[in-house]
């Protein structure tokens, strides 16, 4: 046969070993077909200008980056390092400290041998810092999501999901059996239709608190009106919030006025609390309870490991004990908006530090962004279908890291950048 493995035997010191040798020349016919689909998906994601370039990073994530490949050092405005914790030498010593003591990780799902104190410690600090019940720890939000609408939701009952809410509220919303419903983007109007004629037993409204590619905020006193018009629950997903937004970092709904507007609350601890990973649920102490006893990703995944946990709860002090890096990125995020407008470029979003410098076309976006890295300047270009058709932007996030100088320079080659693209006239 054309693809026989060969079993060899060779003896080394006494002992007879065996390895065993497959013809290198030829693929299995499977594997040979599954090349031959993926490489057609592959050219119809080039020819949609929809390929994904990871660049390298030859440096820790701070607020200049080094780039394989590339001369010099970046300014980064790119990632969800919102407060510049990430590589802040309180959160990585406490993150060492907990490897020495209590070792790499669990090697096990945490109802079986995998909760340490840490964990308990992290979940409680979590619900006290919402002004909740109970809390539960993810490896990621994305987890958070994944397990919390199949084990809360039956066919009974209905889920109400904002148009331009994150992918992981999507899949999630997928694997549970509960009647679908999808509104347009922050339309309250048509959320309300669909909640006056529903009958189901359970009604849950979940949004996104900052939607992140275009730094909107959820309308929370609108969403909690309609959920006590009409007996429904509501969920928000405030990644893009906790630890910075609002006068005490709580979130999306501070920033609104309304502290305890949402019923559950989902979030993540891999951008502004800590940047490392992890993500998690926190509500009513029965929800929690019973995601703990029938929470897939909760069930089937390792704990996080031990210095992710003491890098969230050291970033968790960091956030209580002083308001001096959320005043540094709002003062960051209202120089960068002004700078650009005064530029003749337009910003999207409300007030967040997600800043999406508005372009149209996809081509011209490429353009922008490329001639911002020539300066020096790391950020990157958004197109259909990450953002809809005539909506290609240049996504910029501002962090408390970032000088004022730092901020400066970016408004500068923006403007500069945005005249020889036809942006500025």
């Amino acid at each position: 046969m054309a693809l026989r493995s060969q079993l060899l035997r060779t003896v080394f010191n006494g002992t007879q070993t065996r390895q065993l040798h497959e013809l290198k020349n030829k693929d299995r016919a499977g594997v040979a077909k599954l090349r031959e689909v993926l490489e057609d998906r592959l050219q119809e994601i080039k020819k949609a200008k929809t390929w994904k370039h990871e660049r390298v990073l030859t440096s820790p994530q701070q607020t200049k980056v080094t780039v394989q490949g590339a001369k010099g050092d970046f300014l980064n405005f790119c990632a969800n390092n919102y407060l510049g914790l990430a590589n802040h030498p309180e959160v990585v010593e406490a993150a060492r400290e907990s490897l020495s003591k209590y070792g790499a990780g669990l090697s096990s799902v945490r109802f079986i041998c995998g909760t340490q104190t840490l964990h308990k410690e992290l979940e409680h600090r979590l619900a006290q810092f919402h002004q909740r019940e109970d809390a539960i720890l993810y490896g990621s939000c994305f987890d958070a999501n994944a397990g919390l609408f199949e084990s809360m939701l039956t066919p009974e009952d209905a889920v109400f999901s904002d148009a331009l809410n994150h992918a992981s509220i999507i899949d999630g919303i997928r694997l549970c059996k509960a009647q679908k419903y999808r509104y347009p983007h922050r339309d309250l109007n048509e959320l309300e239709h669909l909640l006056a004629h529903s009958e189901a037993r359970i009604k849950l409204i979940v949004t996104d608190g900052v939607f992140s590619m275009d730094g909107t905020v959820a309308p929370i006193e609108g969403l909690r009106k309609l959920a006590d018009k009409y007996r429904a629950l509501l969920c928000v997903d405030d990644s893009h919030a906790t630890g910075f937004f609002g006068e005490t970092g709580r979130g999306t709904e501070e920033f609104c006025g309304l502290m305890g507007a949402a019923d559950i609350i989902c979030s993540t601890l891999g951008k502004a609390v800590s940047g490392a990973a992890g993500g998690y649920t926190t509500g009513p102490k029965e929800l929690v309870t019973l995601l703990r006893n029938v929470s897939r990703p909760y069930l089937f995944s390792n704990a996080p490991p031990p210095p992710v946990v003491a890098a969230s709860l050291k970033s968790l002090d960091l956030v209580e004990n002083s308001s001096d890096l959320r005043q540094r990125l709002r003062d960051n995020t209202r120089m960068f908006r002004e700078g650009l407008k005064a530029a003749g470029l337009t910003v999207a979003g409300d007030d967040h530090p997600i800043c999406p410098v508005m372009v149209g076309e996809a081509p011209i976006a490429v353009d922008l962004a490329s001639g911002m890295l020539e300066r020096g300047i790391y950020v990157v270009a958004f197109s259909f279908p990450v953002v809809p058709r005539g909506g290609a932007r240049v996504r910029v996030q501002l962090s408390a890291a970032h000088a004022p100088a730092d901020v400066e320079r970016a408004v500068a080659a923006f403007a500069e950048v945005g005249k020889s693209v036809g942006l500025v006239k």
